[in-house]
């Protein structure tokens, strides 16, 4: 956060709405926002990744348009876009390759561009273009389609939130019954796409992270900046895979009680 606000101070003022605060534990709920009168937009991530912190609901801005980064998930749940303004997505984590960004716009912000705005960056531009105003990431494209497909015939986005709650609530009802891994995120604020943990040995982070790649499982070191462990379970990551951590994870602790 503290790089977005330094990077958007070089192009407008910025009003700090509301903060987590410095341990990332938490989201600040909607009586504790506090939106600067005449504000262009309001902006906010959804989800998290490091610490593994959601918003469990759609901040109210009134008048206010919303703007929200989902990259981490879009599509992950069904969403209610008539709340938001503009709603734009990285594709890496649960739409295909990285290099393709989706961005849904509401039809009365396009058009106000900067003058000096490259036509790359204005959404006027990439509409009255279908999209192709430059040669698109055709790779990206046809896996995104497959992608889309495949939810449609797994039930949409209301299977896809069906199955995400499920993993996510698995996963977090295991650790928390367990003495020796621990979730510092307040239970309200708990991302059904990365789900940290902390070793309370922390001495065998090496040994859990050695043995669970021997065992297939891979990726599950924390974030550098946090350090622990960090599960992300996107769409792709079926039950069966979170249930195969969960084995994991009580076998190793039975080995290290």
């Amino acid at each position: 956060m503290v790089s977005a606000i330094a990077e958007a101070q070089r192009y407008c003022k910025v009003h700090v709405a509301g903060d987590a605060g410095g341990e990332y534990t938490r989201v600040p709920p909607q009586t504790e926002l506090r939106f600067s009168a005449g504000a262009a937009y309001a902006h906010y991530t959804p989800n998290e990744t490091i610490s593994g912190v959601e918003f469990g609901y759609v901040p109210e801005t009134r008048s206010v348009p919303l703007v929200a980064d989902m990259s981490s998930s879009i599509l992950s749940r069904p969403i209610d876009v008539s709340k938001f303004g503009l709603i734009y997505a990285g594709a890496q984590k649960n739409i295909g390759p990285s290099g393709l960004v989706v961005v849904i716009v509401r039809d009365d912000l396009i058009g106000h561009a900067r003058t000096e705005t490259p036509l790359v960056f204005d959404y006027k531009a990439a509409a009255d273009a279908s999209s192709m105003l430059n040669t698109p990431p055709t790779f990206a494209w046809y896996m995104a389609g497959l992608v889309f497909k495949w939810l449609k015939r797994t039930g949409g986005l209301a299977g896809a939130g069906e199955r995400n709650r499920v993993k996510a609530e698995t996963l977090y009802a295991a650790i928390d019954a367990s003495s020796l891994y621990k979730n510092p995120i307040a239970r309200d604020a708990r991302s059904w796409m990365n789900v940290t943990f902390t070793l309370n040995k922390p001495g065998l982070d090496a040994a859990f992270l050695a043995q669970a790649a021997h065992a297939g499982l891979h990726g599950l070191k924390g974030h550098r900046v946090l350090g622990g462990m960090r599960a992300s379970i996107y769409n792709a990551m079926p039950l069966a895979g979170v249930e195969a951590l969960i084995a994991f994870m009580r076998e190793f602790e039975r080995q290290h009680a």
